[in-house]
């Protein structure tokens, strides 16, 4: 049976909690970037026409970690252990989760629904 997109973003928002706590423990800080698009804001943005932000399924993350040992976070905005580290634990979360790592967009947390990650 296939599931209510409602119990999917209550499923994704559980799967949030539990990254940012894994973030947090790991180390990591995050920021939150875009969230819930709608169609006017993803279209203007270049976003896929059935993106997975439009459906309240999907989040874009800043992750900031001290590269250089100075006790200062730096932004990491491309591929870093880091987000690997991240992406991997996301998908373990739940089978719908996908991580935008696979396809190099390294920020890019969501659920699949209707064939768009």
């Amino acid at each position: 049976m296939r599931k209510k997109k409602s119990d999917l973003q209550w499923e994704f928002l559980q799967c949030l909690a539990l990254l940012i706590g894994y973030a947090r423990m790991n180390g990591y800080k995050l920021t939150m970037g875009r969230g819930y698009a709608s169609p006017k804001a993803n279209e203007a943005d270049g976003g896929h026409p059935n993106s997975t932000h439009l459906h309240r399924l999907a989040i874009d993350l800043n992750l900031f970690v001290d590269v250089d040992d100075d006790g200062k976070p730096d932004w990491i905005e491309d591929d870093h252990p880091a987000w690997t580290d991240l992406g991997e634990y996301w998908v373990w979360l739940h089978t719908e989760a996908r991580w935008g790592g696979s396809w190099g967009d390294f920020n890019h947390f969501s659920f699949e629904w209707q064939g768009v990650k």
